[in-house]
C-alpha cells in the first residue's frame, strides 16, 4: 500500500524552486513556522527583523514570490491533487489522465512497479468522480487467503462453509453506489477471475452458498506490478478478463522518471517525520539531495520514505544528512516474470539471483528479514516465480 501524501504548500516549492541557488543546504519550512498572505505566494517569517535587515529581505522575498508564482501557476488548479507530492510531467500527466476518466464508469487499470503510488492514483480518480460520496473499498488481492478470496470479495450465507456461523456481506456488496480498487490482480486464481469477469460483464453476482443473484452497480479499478499480457500468454491471467479491466490503462512512472519530484517528497517526508519524532529539522543538506537525485530507487516513493525516516531517526541536528551507504549499494532489479523474447540463460540468471538470496534469508519469504523485501517486490510475486523455475525453498533453511 501507498502512503497518502498531500500536496506541497506554496512555500514549500518556493524552497526547492530557491534550491540551485543555495548549494549546500535546503531549507524545510513547516506550517508551524510560516502563514500565507491571502492573495499572495509571499511567506511572512514569524521573527521581527531589524531596519538594517529589512530592505535586503524584502528583496528576497519578493523574488521568491515570483519564482513561485511561475511554477505553480504551471500546474493547472483541477490538477492540483491534495494527496500527491510531485510537479513533473510525468506526474501531471498521470494525473490528467485520472482526471479525465474519473467523471466516467470506465474501469481503469494502473500499470507500474511496486511503491510508485498506484492506490494514491485509484483514490484520486475516486475522490474526482461522481461516485466520491460513496465508498471507495480497496482490497490487495495478494494478501487474501485463496481459500477465503471468494468469501471476502462476494460474500457468504450462513453455513455454507465450516466456520461460516452467519451471513457475510462481501467486498464487492459494500462497495455498491462507489468504487473498489482490486490491488495486485495478477493474483487472483484462475477460478476468482471466472466470477470476477461475470461481475464485470453482468453487474452481478451471488454469495458463497447463496443461489439469489444480487445485481452491483460498482466502478472498478485494478492495478499490477506485473506484464498483464505475458500472464495471458503463458495461461495465468484469463484473455477475456484482461480486456475488460484493460479499457482505460495508466502507467504509473517510477521514481528514477521524475527526479525532479525528489526535493518536494524529502521535503514532505522530513517535515511530517520529525515532527512526529519531536526533533526540529530545519534544512536538508544539499550534497544528501543531489545524491538522492542521482540514485536509481528501485523501490520507488516507499524507498525514498524509508530513507529518509532512517536520516531523521538519525539526525542531532536541524541538517538532516543522508548517509551514502544508505544509497550506494546496488539493489536487484525488480523480478518480473520473464518475456518471450527472454533467453534460457536469463532465466538461468534470474533462479540463482533468487536462490542466493533465499540462502542469505534462510529459505524465509516473508517479513523485513525476508527475500521479497530485498528482492523489492511482493512475497505472493516471489512465490510465483520460486514455483515458475522449480526453486525447492525449504532446502535452504
Amino acid at each position: 500500500m501507498s502512503t497518502p501524501f498531500p500536496s506541497p504548500t506554496a512555500s514549500q516549492e518556493a524552497s526547492h524552486t530557491q534550491f540551485p541557488f543555495v548549494p549546500n543546504v535546503v531549507s524545510i519550512r513547516t506550517r508551524r513556522q510560516m502563514k500565507r498572505v491571502p492573495g499572495t505566494r509571499e511567506i511572512e517569517p514569524d521573527h521581527k527583523l531589524t531596519s538594517e535587515e529589512l530592505p535586503a529581505h524584502r528583496e528576497r522575498s519578493e523574488s521568491k514570490s515570483t519564482v513561485a508564482q511561475l511554477k505553480v501557476n504551471q500546474i493547472p488548479r483541477e490538477l492540483n491533487c491534495d494527496h500527491i507530492v510531485g510537479n513533473s510531467p510525468a506526474l501531471r500527466d498521470v494525473l490528467e489522465l485520472a482526471d479525465k476518466v474519473a467523471s466516467w464508469d470506465s474501469t481503469v487499470l494502473l500499470l507500474g512497479e511496486t511503491g510508485t503510488g498506484k492506490e494514491l492514483i485509484a483514490q484520486t480518480i475516486h475522490r474526482r468522480s461522481n461516485r466520491s460520496h460513496r465508498p471507495l473499498i480497496k482490497v490487495n488481492c495478494a494478501a487474501l487467503p485463496s481459500e477465503l478470496v471468494a468469501s471476502e470479495l462476494f460474500g457468504h450465507e450462513k453455513g455454507s462453509f465450516t466456520g461460516a456461523l452467519q451471513q457475510r456481506i462481501g467486498r464487492f456488496e459494500a462497495a455498491n453506489g462507489g468504487t473498489i480498487f482490486l490491488d495486485e490482480i495478477a493474483e487472483l486464481s484462475p477460478e476468482i477471475q471466472v466470477a470476477l469477469l461475470r461481475v464485470l460483464q453482468e453487474k452481478e453476482f451471488e454469495r458463497v452458498g447463496g443461489n439469489r443473484t444480487i445485481k452491483t452497480d460498482v466502478r472498478v479499478i485494478a492495478a499490477t506490478n506485473k506484464d498483464l499480457q505475458h500472464e495471458v500468454s503463458v495461461g495465468r491471467f484469463r484473455m477475456d478478463l484482461f480486456y475488460r479491466l484493460n479499457v482505460f490503462p495508466i502507467r504509473v512512472p517510477a521514481l528514477r522518471e521524475r527526479l525532479e519530484d525528489i526535493p518536494l517528497l524529502a521535503d514532505y517526508f522530513a517535515g511530517r517525520l520529525a515532527g512526529r519524532m519531536g526533533k526540529e529539522i530545519t534544512q536538508i543538506d544539499g550534497r544528501s539531495l543531489a545524491a538522492m537525485q542521482q540514485y536509481s530507487w528501485p523501490g520507488n516513493v516507499r524507498e525514498l520514505q524509508n530513507v529518509i525516516e532512517r536520516s531523521v531517526i538519525l539526525s542531532d541536528g536541524e541538517v538532516l544528512r543522508v548517509d551514502p551507504s544508505n544509497l550506494a549499494h546496488e539493489s536487484p532489479p525488480c523480478i518480473t516474470a520473464p518475456t518471450s523474447a527472454e533467453s534460457g540463460s536469463a532465466e538461468l540468471d534470474r533462479k540463482a539471483r533468487i536462490e542466493a538470496v533465499l540462502r542469505e534469508t534462510r529459505g524465509k519469504v516473508y517479513g523485513p528479514n525476508g527475500a521479497a523485501v530485498r528482492l523489492h517486490i511482493a512475497g505472493t510475486t516471489l512465490d510465483s516465480q520460486i514455483v515458475a523455475l522449480g526453486i525447492k525453498k525449504y532446502q535452504f533453511k
